[in-house]
């Protein structure tokens, strides 16, 4: 597993600096947020720990200093207890207000500095009786009764906290209102309960020794356990910040989609209708939502140029095949929509006169009046329906080339 933690460790430490310095942005505005800055103490303290716990780190920082195993006293020290306490003071801060926050941090606090202090005396009692660099501290040494308990206590305590992480971040996403604060709470609960899977295995290392088992037979748990926990905490807790922009590229991406699907019947309006359009097209994307508005009104203005080319017949021969095709609802309204739209264009297009409904036409409904939304977004996601059913449609096409319908248009123009 040496070759593993050689590169995901340094992977999971960039991952918590990039999360130290992309809520760093927030001290401009929340400078004194006690929330923010033990989010941030939490980050950089997980993120120095996966740093020193890559292999080819500890051991030269270990010779630097001349220290056996110190690098695995900070790694228990910064990535277990002190980030642990950090999250749980920050979610403290999130799930109540400043008042009930702090007496609550602060028992954190304290606690977490006891549990401190008292692994590094465990430490240095271990140390005086094993001065050998390991590169598994806790693995290889919990056959000594002091490093079992300095593991004992230090998995105890992490585990501790991350139940109660998991606690905390299901009780206050059941009443969070922001929904990317609530999706990044669970994510941060499941990351938590996912990176609990490290420290049960370390503890249950001070049992299997003692029958004869090898626990690093089993040290896949803790690189999984890192791998998927830790980007899950880091996501969960980051993601009331960065989530909200996930869903305005949604947004944006969506009206893209949209703004593109009115293409084809936008410059069919706009061959035969030049007059209707405000600017000239251009491939550039910028200020998309006022393109999005400009391009719905265009095609609404067109439709209203061409009511007078409107041809009642085509309306009940497209209700008529969408009914035979099994259509219905919006999809059959858009059909005959789209039917109408492109037989106007046509008429339009060869000067006929205004069809006016003969007094022996069966007495159908006529669907030339306009249809959709009462908002541009309703409207626009009406209108890419209309124009996908302009463009692709075959009761559309079938409708429009209909020969006993051409034969009726015919005689009108003469």
């Amino acid at each position: 597993m040496t070759g593993a933690k050689s590169i995901l460790f340094p992977l999971l430490a960039a991952l918590c600096w990039a999360a130290f310095f992309y809520k760093c942005r927030g001290m401009r505005r929340e400078r004194r947020d006690p929330a923010l800055l033990a989010l941030l103490a939490a980050f950089a303290f997980k993120g120095t720990a996966f740093a020193l716990a890559t292999p080819k780190v500890a051991v030269a920082v270990d010779q630097k200093l001349g220290i056996p195993n110190l690098a695995a006293l900070a790694v228990h020290l910064l990535g277990g207890v002190a980030f642990s306490a950090s999250v749980l003071v920050a979610l403290t801060f999130w799930a109540h207000a400043p008042e009930q926050a702090w007496p609550k941090a602060r028992w954190r606090l304290i606690v977490a500095i006891v549990m401190i202090l008292t692994m590094l005396s465990l430490w240095i009692t271990a140390a005086a009786g094993s001065p050998v660099h390991s590169m598994h501290y806790l693995l290889q040494n919990v056959h000594h009764p002091v490093v079992a308990a300095y593991s004992l206590l230090y998995t105890g305590t992490v585990l501790v906290a991350l139940v109660e992480i998991v606690r905390l971040c299901w009780r206050y996403a059941e009443v969070a209102g922001q929904p990317w604060l609530r999706r990044g709470l669970r994510i941060a609960a499941a990351g938590a309960l996912v990176y609990s899977i490290n420290f049960v295995n370390r503890a249950s290392a001070v049992i299997c020794v003692q029958f004869d088992l090898h626990p690093l037979e089993w040290e896949v748990l803790t690189v999984l356990g890192a791998g998927i926990g830790i980007p899950l905490i880091v996501g969960g807790l980051t993601m009331p910040s960065w989530g909200p922009r996930l869903s305005l590229l949604g947004t944006w991406w969506n009206n893209y989609r949209i703004y593109r699907s009115l293409a084809p019947l936008w410059i069919a309006m706009c061959q035969e209708l030049p007059e209707i359009v405000l600017r000239s097209p251009t491939s550039t994307l910028s200020n998309l939502n006022y393109r999005l508005y400009r391009r719905v009104i265009e095609i609404r203005d067109s439709q209203i140029a061409l009511r007078p080319y409107m041809n009642p017949e085509i309306a009940v021969r497209a209700a008529e095949l969408g009914g035979e095709a099994c259509l219905a609802g919006n999809e059959l309204r858009a059909v005959i929509e789209a039917a109408q739209l492109k037989v106007a264009l046509r008429a339009k297009m060869n000067g006929s006169p205004a069809p006016v409904k003969s007094s022996t036409s069966r007495d159908y409904p006529v669907f030339s009046e306009l249809s959709g939304g009462g908002d541009l977004v309703s409207e626009a996601v009406w209108l890419s329906r209309v124009a996908r059913a302009f463009a692709h449609s075959p009761v559309v096409a079938a409708s429009v080339n209909d020969p006993v319908v051409a034969a009726s248009v015919n005689d009108r123009r003469s």
